[in-house]
Formats: structure tokens, C-alpha cells, sequence
């Protein structure tokens, strides 16, 4: 299987590399049910990457329910019936009918959770969704795409609907759909006018939050993830 590649040249990053690789020892069965991965120190060396790396990428396949952890013992290859049934992973972007079913799906949940947040939301998560979008405004005036920017806006959202399921969802997708946010952000900023355009998006999202609107919030949402698909397919090109 080829390992997943960013379009327009630019790999995955070394902890989406590394737990790729694991996966794929998992799946062969050079790893097996029960046996302990080995240590963070023996992974960094092995694979030449940091233990911040090396942890997030056995973060990740926990997360998958791939890998189990014991306090004091390690990381251990899951039982095949704990994996998780619910995968995302997109190799290609330039697969219109694959990117048109992710849009579908991310609307579904990020246009009904931002709805929820409109109703729920508190002064104080109201505080961390400005917070965030003000981070964004800071790094499109210093030139830079702001992707940890438009994440956290998002995540803080997910964390107004006061839906566990809604945030856990939410990191999941973070981590799935991360190509998707990242290439919309990176070459809107490469284009004049566009990153501001977008920054728009983001302030009729919050707006409608703010008014405690659900309706607006929904068809907010839902324009920001029209827009975004219709960037990146702009992006594709030749």
C-alpha cells in the first residue's frame, strides 16, 4: 500500500508517516495481538524521529483502538475485535467523489454541532471561539495560513455544543481530515484576497453564534464547507 502524500508535492507529517508504518506492521501481522510495541527511546532511534513523535503516532492508533496502553508497561497491539470500525483515510485529493462525500459528511456534523453551539454556548466559550478567530486575523496579517488557527476555532465550537460525542467526533476528524484543512489554508494564502474571504466565513459563523442564532449558525457552517471544497478544487488544477 503507498504510503498517503499531501498533494502539491508536500508530505505528511513524520507523526502521520510513523503511524502509518506502524499500521502497516499491525495489519501484516509482524506486529501481533497482545505484543508489547516497543519503547519510545527504540522507536526514535529506529525510525529516526523525535519521542513527541513517536507518542503522538501511538496516540493515534490508540485512538483507532489499534493500540491498548498500560500505566508502568507500555503500548500493546489491540485484539483485532477492539479496532475501530470508523476509518478516514484520504490518500487522494483529486478524487472529486471521495472529497464530495468527506464535504457531505463534515457538513452533517460541523453544520448541526455549530447550530448546537449557537443555543448552548456560554460567555466563556463564547470567549474562546473570538479568542480563536482573532488568532486567525493575526496570521493572515503576518502571512501565514493559520491552520492550527482555523482547527482550534473549530474545536472550540465543538466544545460549545456541550456534546462530549460532538468533541470526541470533532478530534477524530481533526486527525482524518487534517490534509483537507491544511491544503484549503495553506493555498489561501498563497492567493491574494482569498484568506480574507475565508476569515468572512469564519466571522458569519461566529456571528450567528454570538446572536444565539441556530439557523444562521447552520447555513454559516454550511457555506464556510461549500467555499472550502470549491477552493480546493480550484487548487487542483492544472
Amino acid at each position: 500500500m503507498a504510503e498517503p502524500r499531501d498533494i502539491l508535492g508536500r508530505a505528511p507529517s513524520l507523526a502521520e508517516t510513523l503511524a502509518h508504518r506502524l499500521r502497516e506492521e499491525i495489519a501484516s501481522g509482524r506486529l501481533k495481538p497482545g505484543e508489547r510495541l516497543p519503547t519510545e527511546q527504540m522507536m526514535s532511534q529506529t525510525y529516526g524521529v523525535s519521542r513527541p513523535i513517536v507518542r503522538e503516532a501511538v496516540g493515534r492508533l490508540k485512538h483507532d483502538g489499534l493500540v491498548t496502553t498500560r500505566q508502568g508497561a507500555g503500548a500493546f497491539v489491540a485484539a483485532p475485535e477492539a479496532a475501530s470500525t470508523f476509518r478516514i483515510d484520504i490518500a487522494d485529493f483529486s478524487d472529486k467523489e471521495e472529497m464530495s462525500a468527506i464535504v457531505e459528511l463534515l457538513m452533517a456534523v460541523e453544520a448541526t454541532a455549530t447550530a448546537h453551539a449557537a443555543v448552548r454556548r456560554s460567555e466563556e466559550e463564547l470567549e474562546a471561539i473570538r479568542a480563536q478567530l482573532e488568532a486567525m486575523q493575526r496570521a493572515i496579517d503576518r502571512g501565514e495560513p493559520g491552520v492550527d488557527e482555523d482547527m482550534g476555532f473549530h474545536r472550540a465550537i465543538a466544545e460549545a455544543t456541550g456534546n462530549q460525542y460532538f468533541r470526541d467526533l470533532s478530534r477524530f476528524l481533526d486527525q482524518r481530515v487534517h490534509y483537507f484543512i491544511r491544503t484549503a489554508r495553506s493555498n489561501t494564502a498563497r492567493h491574494s484576497g482569498l484568506a480574507q474571504a475565508v476569515q468572512r466565513e469564519h466571522e458569519a459563523i461566529y456571528a450567528a453564534i454570538e446572536k444565539k442564532d441556530p439557523a444562521a449558525a447552520r447555513a454559516a457552517a454550511e457555506e464556510h464547507l461549500r467555499n472550502a471544497a470549491a477552493r480546493l478544487a480550484l487548487y487542483l488544477k492544472p
